[in-house]
C-alpha cells in the first residue's frame, strides 16, 4: 500500500514556489499511482495552533503526481473559504499531505471512530429535497475534540444543510467511512530538504524568506 511520505510534502511546497516564480516544479522523487488524496495547508502564527489556510483534494482515485500538482495549488489559491495564500506567508506555512484507504458502508450515522476514521455523509435536505454531501478527515473530528454527534451535526452544516438537525435527519444519513496516511511538513524542514538534497535553499521572487 502506498503511504504518504516526505517527498510528496516536498513536491506540494515546490509547485506552490514555482507557481510564484512562474516556473515549473522540478520532476517528483516518488512514483506515480492511483489514489485518492488531500493536500491542506496551515499556517502558524508565533509559534500558535496552526490554522487552516486550504483544504482540497478528491475522493475519487486519482494520479499521484497530477493530483498534489492540481490540489497543492486549489487548496493553497482557491479555497473559497480563505484568500489565496501569498508568497509572503511561505515561511509560516506547513503542509500535509493525505492518501485516503479502506472505504466502508458503515451500518449508520453512528458506525464509525472519532480519530480512526474520516467520514463522508450523503443525505436529502429535508427543507429542499436536495441531496447534500461532505467529508470530515480522520483527523478532524479528534482535533476538535468532537464526538461521533457532535462530528456528524458540524458535517450536515458544513454540506450546506440548515435545516433542524433531527435524530430523523441523522439516520437518514448515508455514511462512508475511511482511513488515511499522512505527512506534515513545516516550511523550515522543507527548505533545510532542499538545501541537503539540492545544494540551495529555494527563493521566491519579490518574497523576504529565511534562507
Amino acid at each position: 500500500m502506498v503511504t504518504a511520505n516526505q517527498e510528496m510534502v516536498v513536491y506540494c511546497f515546490d509547485t506552490l514556489v514555482a507557481h510564484y516564480n512562474g516556473d515549473q516544479p522540478p520532476p517528483p522523487s516518488f512514483e506515480d499511482g492511483q489514489h485518492p488524496l488531500f493536500v491542506t495547508w496551515k499556517k502558524v502564527v508565533n509559534g500558535g495552533e496552526p490554522r487552516l489556510r486550504g483544504c482540497i483534494g478528491s475522493l475519487e482515485a486519482r494520479g499521484l503526481i497530477k493530483g498534489f500538482r492540481d490540489y497543492a495549488l486549489t487548496s493553497a489559491l482557491r479555497d473559497r473559504r480563505f484568500p489565496p495564500i501569498e508568497a509572503r506567508e511561505l515561511p509560516q506555512l506547513e503542509c500535509t499531505v493525505s492518501i485516503l484507504t479502506n472505504y466502508e458502508t458503515a451500518n449508520d450515522y453512528l458506525d464509525w471512530e472519532v480519530g480512526k476514521h474520516g467520514i463522508i455523509i450523503e443525505f436529502s435536505d429535508p427543507d429542499y429535497n436536495t441531496r447534500r454531501s461532505a467529508t470530515y478527515l480522520p483527523e478532524v473530528a479528534a482535533h476538535e475534540g468532537w464526538t461521533v454527534i457532535e462530528a456528524i451535526d458540524s458535517l450536515i452544516r458544513k454540506a450546506g444543510c440548515n435545516s433542524r438537525i433531527t435524530e430523523s435527519l441523522r439516520k437518514s444519513i448515508h455514511l462512508t467511512r475511511y482511513q488515511s496516511t499522512l505527512f506534515t511538513m513545516h516550511y523550515g524542514e522543507y527548505v533545510s530538504y532542499v538545501k541537503q538534497a539540492r545544494g540551495e535553499a529555494p527563493s521566491v521572487v519579490g518574497a523576504k524568506l529565511p534562507s
